[in-house]
């Protein structure tokens, strides 16, 4: 009766189990894999909902692609970080999750193949396999930065691959894909006619400045690129869902993919009208809703390579986003050190292998918790790794 991309196996995890049981208990938890930014004492000023109580927004008026005024507020600003697109290549979605799913209707068939960084967020496998799309990926490698591997890219193309996703800033590492880099990848790509997803989200949230770095993949090249961005993470706005596409490369390409990509969002309008119309309101605002995550960030990343200073834990190279990596030794798996962060510490980090980090041992930790609840767990995962190292 079901469907095989939908086989996933659902019985919880050593971790998971290990988590429900402590919330359970009502014992302390300090969590430092905390990601949404409305329960991490980062809400948005409360007079930003009054942009969803426009009246126009009691009117219905599907556009495919989304409401214009919506779409010229996002293009106007993508010119912030360099990018120049034409508002009627811009396509609207609800979440940047619903973006990857056109993108991969747009390009693939049951199947085709889409290429993906390793280590990265685990959502790749799950989006593409709901539209009958394999993964494979390809390696980022570390060296005290991060590069991307573009032999190992090349080696894993085949004939059914479809596309390269790339993630600037990488979930989780923070690496911003640098500008010889694009240029490479672009070359890979038109030369093997493959399009390039090119996932924005965390691109204005920098720990540091760095010349040599892609601020966008969005621009004139030889490679169909569509770059994704969105409300939930440039504005720290999770609950509004609205994100957007932008088309770039071959004229005849990006205009073939538009008309498609209009009948996809035909298909489906899903975005709500409330939250067009209120894109121009909130977009104004960014700087003033982005200003306190990045300075919670900031705040944290240096509070953690403060801590990480002299002991066993290594703080791996962030340039942005709202991740931070650690290696710690493997002494013990990173299930063992997990598990006894939890269990002891009451501390919550995600294991690297979460993110398909291909060797032990790395945990993961969200930048985004409380000052005060980031800082004494910290303390205490140094604490505890120092002890077992």
């Amino acid at each position: 009766m079901f469907s095989q991309r939908t086989a996933w196996g659902r019985a919880p995890n050593r971790l998971s189990a290990l988590v429900a049981e402590r919330r359970r208990s009502g014992a302390p938890l300090l969590d430092l894999t905390e990601t949404n930014p409305t329960r991490a004492g980062l809400r948005a000023p409360a007079d930003l909902l009054r942009a969803l109580a426009d009246p126009a927004g009691l009117a219905y008026d599907p556009e495919p692609l989304g409401h214009r005024a919506a779409r010229e507020a996002i293009a106007a600003d993508m010119r912030r970080r360099g990018g120049e697109v034409d508002p009627d290549r811009l396509l609207l979605a609800a979440s940047t999750s619903e973006a990857y799913a056109f993108a991969f209707k747009l390009l693939c068939d049951p199947g085709d193949v889409v290429l993906v960084p390793r280590p990265s967020y685990p959502l790749f496998e799950y989006l593409a396999g709901l539209d009958s799309v394999e993964v494979r990926p390809y390696a980022l490698r570390y060296d005290g930065q991060w590069h991307i591997d573009l032999s190992d890219l090349a080696a894993a193309t085949t004939a059914r691959t479809r596309a390269v996703v790339v993630v600037s800033p990488n979930n989780p590492t923070g690496s911003f894909v640098k500008a010889a880099e694009a240029a490479a990848l672009r070359e890979i790509a038109a030369g093997r006619d493959l399009a390039i997803l090119s996932d924005e989200v965390f691109a204005d949230f920098t720990l540091r400045e760095d010349p040599s770095r892609a601020n966008t993949l969005l621009g004139d090249g030889a490679a169909l690129t569509l770059c994704l961005g969105g409300l939930s993470k440039s504005c720290g706005l999770p609950q509004l869902k609205l994100a957007w596409m932008a088309l770039s490369g071959p004229t005849a390409r990006v205009e073939e993919a538009r008309g498609r990509l209009e009948i996809v969002a035909d298909t489906y309008l899903s975005v709500s009208t409330p939250v067009q119309h209120a894109a121009p309101s909130v977009l104004a605002r960014i700087d003033e809703l982005q200003r306190p995550i990045l300075h919670r960030v900031r705040e944290n990343v240096t509070r953690l390579r403060s801590a990480a200073r002299d002991t066993p834990v290594t703080l791996l190279d962030v340039e942005g986003g709202w991740s931070a990596v650690l290696h710690v030794p493997s002494t013990r798996s990173e299930d063992e050190w997990v598990a006894s962060l939890l269990e002891e510490d009451g501390v919550l980090v995600h294991p690297g292998y979460f993110f398909d980090f291909d060797r032990e041992a790395h945990l993961v930790a969200s930048l985004l918790p409380p000052p005060a609840t980031f800082a004494e767990g910290v303390a205490r995962l140094v604490g505890r790794i120092s002890a077992g190292a």
